[in-house]
């Protein structure tokens, strides 16, 4: 007889012990860690049928509150790492992002389902709301390390800046479409059934909220963290990273009291600590805590995505469903991220590389198993989870088998174009490709 409970602690114990080892194994190699653990899972749960199976549809409670701390931490790392200070003219590709390609890959990926698949309307803007919002922790190589210790020296990309910044925003704004699909679910297409209500408390109130919680969250722990006048209380003077808990769990939580987007809050709660004393070491302790929690976090789920598609959830899939996957990342994210930076800051390399790393991960997971316990979404349930799967599954190996090569590339064209412009070997390698 197997002993789950230490068969569950002892795979836990190797995929840490993995996690940590694997980015110095696997170096330069054109293999992500995601693919490593998504197979693992699959491997796994494919031989030991006595493990219970992860299936997301019988675990949707356990499924939404993992993915969703997995987000949370995601997003406070993201909002740590990022050197350029907050600005309309500085985040013009990011606003570009946001406002253009989110906006059309929704759309596209709604009426793509609508017509192909013949979803209903509301189950076809769910698919596209899940698959709203970009996650490069499933591809490191294309979001930004950490932290600089002199950010005013940093060669923090517009690249890897760009992929970073939209991904923690979108994680967040893309909850209005999926609270439309919701209501749409409920009350029938009709805009008088749903529409009113939507905008303004769905969009306007959360939103607004959520961005003065992140503003205030963010405002009061950095006078903790760095103006404190007791040295005692002064927390960057003791290197506390698991603070960095606690500034997440706290602009989240209080934001969700309120009725307000608490992703989005975290996010700009992360970005307002950044911004003050940003040459302060105490930033790259926070990030680095935040990053390992990550991780494990990441591992976990990956792991059980791929040990739930091992027990079935990707079973009774059809090949107009594979297409529809497949046009998603391959067509219409590359097209639209394209499309959104013309004339942009970018350059030609660059803009190709935004527009093609639209990685998709857990936060489409979430979206997912919030949705389908918020809204009437029967019958279409398993469907869902397929095509989503489907995507995520399919960005985590092309991107992460692309992404290492692709950004070594980028990186060079980056030095070369650097020093040829300013006549220096150690030119920061910031000019546009």
């Amino acid at each position: 007889m197997v002993d789950l409970a230490g068969a569950f602690y002892a795979v836990f114990g190797l995929a840490a012990l993995a996690a940590a080892l694997l980015p110095r194994v696997l170096g330069r190699v054109p293999i992500s860690m995601p693919i490593v653990f998504f197979g693992a899972g699959l491997a796994v749960f494919a031989a030991f049928p006595s493990l219970p199976s992860p299936d997301p549809l019988t675990h949707a409670g356990g499924t939404e509150h993992l993915t969703e701390a997995c987000v949370l931490v995601s997003l406070m790392g993201a909002g740590l790492a990022l050197d350029r200070p907050f600005s309309w003219r500085g985040w013009r590709t990011t606003w570009r992002l946001l406002s253009v390609t989110m906006i059309l890959s929704v759309l596209a990926m709604a009426v793509l389902g609508w017509a192909a698949l013949g979803l209903p309307v509301a189950v076809a803007l769910l698919l596209a709301a899940a698959l709203a919002p970009t996650d490069p922790v499933l591809a490191s190589e294309v979001q930004v390390a950490e932290p600089a210790e002199d950010p005013d020296q940093s060669d923090e990309d517009e690249a890897r800046f760009a992929l970073t910044s939209e991904a923690g925003l979108n994680d967040g704004l893309a909850f209005p479409v999926v609270f439309a699909a919701i209501a749409i679910s409920l009350t029938g297409v009709a805009p008088a059934g749903w529409l009113p209500e939507w905008i303004v408390r769905d969009v306007l109130w959360r939103v607004g909220i959520a961005v003065v919680a992140g503003l205030l969250a963010g405002w009061l722990l950095r006078k903790l963290f760095f103006s404190v006048p007791s040295q005692r209380f002064r927390l960057a003077e003791h290197a506390e990273g698991f603070v960095a808990l606690a500034a997440t769990f706290l602009a989240y939580g209080f934001t969700q009291l309120v009725h307000g987007y608490g992703f989005l809050a975290v996010f700009v709660c992360a970005c307002t600590i950044r911004a003050a004393e940003r040459s302060h070491g105490y930033h790259r302790v926070l990030h680095g805590f935040v990053e390992q929690i990550e991780r494990l976090l990441t591992v976990l789920v990956v792991t059980l995505l791929g040990g739930a598609v091992a027990r079935g959830l990707l079973a009774g899939t059809t090949w107009p469903e594979v297409a529809v996957a497949a046009a998603f990342i391959l067509v219409i994210r590359p097209l639209t991220g394209w499309v959104a930076l013309l004339r942009g800051r970018t350059g030609p390399r660059e803009r190709a590389v935004i527009a093609f790393f639209g990685v998709r991960g857990v936060g489409s997971l979430f979206y997912l198993a919030f949705a389908l316990q918020q809204g009437s979404f029967a019958g279409h349930q398993e469907q869902l989870w397929r095509l989503v799967t489907l995507v995520v599954g399919g960005s985590i190996l092309i991107h992460g088998v692309m992404a290492t090569p692709v950004m070594s590339v980028l990186d060079r064209l980056r030095a070369r174009a650097a020093r040829e412009r300013h006549g220096d070997e150690d030119a920061a390698p910031i000019t546009p490709v």
